[in-house]
């Protein structure tokens, strides 16, 4: 696989970000263009380690040492192909995904990983502008519809798996365009959303059906389900966790999607009809240290902040690998985003007590604390005395996770059932206790990665295709696909 000695010649390399000075001017994604020769050095570097562990790390099985070989021989059709045949949006997760392939590489053991995120990313761009991929729609119809009700990445990977398999396919966005998360939560410097655009036409050709502002149990009668011969629920995670502080209810605290989203609709070019949340000119806090965090930071900045401040309750990690989350397991280390890169301040061990000001939030007061471990339970919190202290603040922006999907009023209209954790219940495979109807993604799992979302996508629609039918041609997990191109 790749050169038997590149992992020696060659070290890990990545495109360079666009200066921070002129990226943080633009809502442009930041990285640079790649040249092609490092591209294939960099496949140089995968090795033929026998028992490729990036495979097994992968929650889509993507079958990575082949399309980093055929980048290496400059075999492109072949590397797309090979991409292509577990994934149905590299141009997401490429982007995306936090690459836990990464840390399972073997070459992570004592080396840096090989780069996996970033030659995939390259394949399909290179596919794409040599013109390869093309709407495939399917040659015969089952004269089955499903209904498929969320359009971002577990939803969109089950409606294209779906209408693979011959269905007619109906995608339900609640929202006024496709791509949930990825439109409306995903900030345009990580992903600028023509990418998107330019998929969704793809699908649309290919036979699925969208519509937009269709909202189930709100201004869609879920009765409307009833005429499909399946239903798929892709709702997201996207309840968010609140503060439920002294002082919450002043104007000035925001939850990061309500921020991140209005600022992705002002690029598109929207009138928001409503007031904007603004950081311009503003002290901003951030609470939450993880990805929506992160974008609410770069976001900030962006917006012309007088000063970003991140919290985050737990300590600050280790750059290095826990001893305790050995390899092949992603471990929870340090990581500095390319937001943090561009400026802000971050704490660790900070804990919110309250809010305070007059009618708009002015400051908060937090305390720092120890987080102590508990067998299967959440961390005991110890707050340390002594260490209060008062932030000033104009804007404040709750961003510590989501608690499952909007399941109300869907959940009693269609008689499902939900986990402790808020999460929609199965009952065998994606489907709920009620038969016909499946689940899959956040909505299923709870909140979790991109690549879990397209995987359980694909693995949800494989389940509705052997209720249909009785039998499925959809690849299992791990199982290769129809070639991407022809």
């Amino acid at each position: 696989m790749g050169k038997p000695t590149g992992f020696k010649e060659y070290d890990r390399e990545l495109p360079k970000r666009r200066p921070v000075e002129v990226r943080i001017g633009d809502y442009r994604e930041i990285y640079e263009p790649f040249p092609k020769e490092k591209l294939t050095a960099q496949a140089a570097r995968c090795m033929d380690c026998g028992v490729p562990t990036c495979i097994s790390g992968c929650p889509l099985g993507n079958l990575i040492p082949e399309w980093n070989d055929a980048v290496y021989r400059g075999l492109w059709k072949e590397a797309i192909e090979r991409l292509g045949a577990t994934n149905n949006f590299p141009e997401f997760t490429g982007r995306l995904c936090p690459a836990p392939c990464e840390e399972a590489c073997v070459l992570a053991i004592n080396e840096p990983a090989v780069t996996i995120e970033q030659i995939e990313k390259e394949i399909i761009e290179y596919a794409f502008a040599q013109g390869w991929i093309q709407p495939r729609p399917p040659t015969r119809r089952s004269g089955r519809r499903v209904a498929v009700v969320g359009s971002g990445p577990s939803g969109l990977a089950c409606a294209q798996q779906l209408n693979r398999a011959g269905h007619r396919v109906t995608v339900f966005e609640r929202s006024d365009r496709i791509g949930g998360l990825l439109r409306y939560g995903i900030p345009d410097f990580k992903m600028e959303k023509h990418v998107i655009d330019r998929r969704i036409d793809i699908l649309q050709q290919e036979g699925i059906q969208f519509r937009v502002n269709a909202h189930v149990g709100v201004n869609l009668d879920p009765k409307t389900l009833k005429a499909f011969d399946a239903v798929v629920l892709c709702l997201g995670a996207t309840v968010p966790r609140d503060l439920p502080l002294p002082g919450r209810e002043l104007a000035g605290i925001h939850f990061a999607m309500e921020f991140l989203a209005q600022q992705n609709r002002i690029n598109a070019g929207d009138d928001l009809g409503i007031e904007r949340i603004s950081a311009e000119g503003k002290d901003v806090i951030v609470i939450g240290g993880g990805d929506t965090g992160s974008d609410c930071v770069g976001t900030c900045l962006r917006q012309n902040a007088r000063s970003v401040t991140n919290f985050e309750a737990a300590a600050q990690p280790t750059p290095d690998r826990p001893a305790h989350q050995p390899w092949p397991y992603y471990p929870m280390r340090l990581r500095t985003s390319s937001s943090h890169e561009e400026g802000g301040e971050r704490h660790w061990n900070v804990l919110t007590k309250e809010f305070s000001g007059q009618d708009r939030v002015e400051a908060l007061t937090t305390v720092e604390v120890r987080m102590h471990a508990q067998p299967g339970g959440p961390p005991r919190i110890e707050e340390i005395a002594g260490s209060e202290r008062v932030w000033q603040t104009d804007l404040v922006l709750i961003a510590i996770g989501y608690s499952g999907p909007e399941t109300h009023p869907l959940a009693d209209r269609l008689g499902l059932r939900t986990t402790a954790g808020g999460a929609i219940a199965t009952s065998t495979g994606y489907m709920t206790d009620t038969p016909g109807i499946f689940t899959a993604g956040d909505a299923h799992r709870g909140q979790s990665l991109i690549v879990w979302a397209i995987s359980e996508g694909r693995e949800a629609a494989r389940e509705v295709d052997i209720y249909l039918m009785g039998k499925s041609d959809l690849p299992a997990k791990g199982c290769c696909d129809l070639p991407l191109i022809r």
